[in-house]
């Protein structure tokens, strides 16, 4: 899959939103950028296997965020229904 869905679709934007987003069934899809703690994109990694939400490595925070068209890096994006 391809960051290119981040510009035009639905998202959500930061671990907390993304782990919110996933436990109240609207994550369609969820990027997590390889290079973020692991802290952080673990337990994501565990909700989008339990809830069967399909989860993409992205290259990078900084290309992520790129993506979503803000100036800073993010750990984890979801595309929302």
């Amino acid at each position: 899959m391809s960051l290119e869905e981040l510009r035009e679709g639905s998202k959500v934007i930061g671990a907390k939103q993304v782990k919110k987003a996933i436990s109240k069934g609207l994550a369609k899809r969820v990027y997590l950028a390889v290079d973020a703690e692991p802290h952080i994109i673990e337990p994501i990694k565990a909700m989008c296997m339990e809830h069967g939400v399909d989860c993409q490595p992205a290259e990078s925070m900084k290309k992520l965020g790129d993506a979503c068209g803000i100036d800073v890096g993010s750990a984890a994006v979801a595309i929302v229904i």
